[in-house]
């Protein structure tokens, strides 16, 4: 199937709305207490291994609103070609949120690698990491059916920025340094493009 966008870094199609489409300006679970992650995610089975590998660090880390047996933290794997194993895992729902979401609204995966000097996103699954952006079909693109369910981030008057510089750091982790400066010269040059077409529109 022939992808619908031109551009394409490190193996992504680039959806352009990410240069224009608004959104908050940073996640504050204060706010929100962590909505986005109310409804689980999918993880690669790469992921699920490396998170089962550290499940007893994990209990250590986790609430008295958390399901502390490690057998009921996931979904059956199924295929899903997104995803860089080809497999993907879902994360279950627990007290009607993400099993690794505690009750301050905070991902216990994440936590647990800054308790530990780890690097912040050492252990959470990258579909965490890229929201309000996702991977679909092989593109980098907005998740809009989650963010539709959102009470807060979907709110036009809360959404201050845009996308893409709502998830900077996000996107450079997952393109790396050099496809991030590849995509900021993508988005001046569509900026640019959009501008032309409007002058010509109005001639």
């Amino acid at each position: 199937m022939q992808n619908k966008f031109e551009k394409r870094i490190n193996g992504f199609y680039i959806d352009p709305q990410i240069f224009t489409a608004k959104f908050v300006k940073s996640c504050d679970t204060c706010i929100c207490s962590g909505e986005c992650c109310y409804y689980g995610v999918y993880t690669d089975k790469k992921e699920y291994e490396k998170i089962i590998s550290v499940k007893d660090r994990i209990l250590k880390s986790m609430d008295d609103s958390q399901i502390k047996d490690p057998s009921k933290w996931f979904e059956q794997p199924e295929v899903d070609p997104d995803f860089e194993s080809g497999i993907a895992v879902g994360t279950e729902v627990y007290n009607g949120k993400c099993v690794f979401l505690d009750k301050q609204g905070f991902c216990t995966l994440q936590k647990m690698a800054i308790e530990d000097g780890e690097f912040k996103w050492k252990y959470k699954p990258l579909y965490c990491i890229l929201f309000p952006l996702v991977i679909f079909e092989g593109a980098l693109t907005i998740d809009d059916e989650h963010i539709n369910r959102m009470h807060y981030c979907n709110l036009m008057q809360n959404q201050t920025v845009t996308i893409f510089e709502h998830s900077k750091e996000e996107i450079r982790f997952l393109l790396g340094e050099k496809g991030f400066e590849e995509l900021l010269q993508y988005k001046e040059d569509y900026l640019n493009s959009i501008k032309e077409e409007k002058i010509a529109i109005e001639k």
